[in-house]
């Protein structure tokens, strides 16, 4: 068994397109029905679909799931993130954990796993 895809719900996954494509880079590889959003970023397939996320919180500890992304440089990401918009909410565990949420307040954490 292996994992497919990744689906986030979010309320309007065209309006969420953009955050996912112009801020955190994933490109878009197909839209279903005008309301299913399929993304890659670089092995990693995501859906955005529609749905509600009654889940919400103010930490990244108190949610059910977060979203961790890879990379070998935490500072030159998060200034390349900043720039194009994306607001940072604190760390989890280690200043070198980064958490943030996309606009639906799904979470996810930027860290270099050969440094947390």
């Amino acid at each position: 068994m292996k994992i497919g895809h990744l689906e986030i719900f979010v309320k309007d996954p065209i309006a969420s397109k953009d955050f996912y494509e112009k801020i955190l880079g994933f490109t878009v590889t197909e839209i279903q029905h005008d309301k299913f959003v399929w993304m890659n970023l670089d092995d990693t397939q995501i859906l955005l679909r529609p749905g509600k996320n009654d889940l919400r919180t103010d930490e990244y500890n108190n949610s059910n799931i977060g979203i961790v992304l890879y990379t070998d440089d935490v500072d030159r990401k998060k200034s390349e993130l900043e720039n194009r918009g994306l607001v940072f909410s604190g760390f989890d565990g280690s200043e070198s954990c980064l958490t943030f949420k996309d606009p639906d307040g799904n979470w996810f954490q930027l860290v270099d796993p050969d440094h947390t």
